[in-house]
């Protein structure tokens, strides 16, 4: 019983990722606060 579980845990896993891939999000990237500061700096400084 132990081995069927493994295996089946494993392919279940694989699938999972396969499955999670394939999805796509209207969520855009994460960007952390020190790049949006690097970002917004430019921007904000007078010509």
């Amino acid at each position: 019983m132990n081995r069927k579980k493994k295996l089946n845990d494993a392919l279940n896993k694989k699938l999972k990722k396969m499955n999670a891939k394939l999805r796509v999000t209207n969520k855009p990237k994460y960007i952390p606060k020190a790049e949006r500061e690097n970002i917004a700096a430019p921007e904000n400084q007078p010509q």
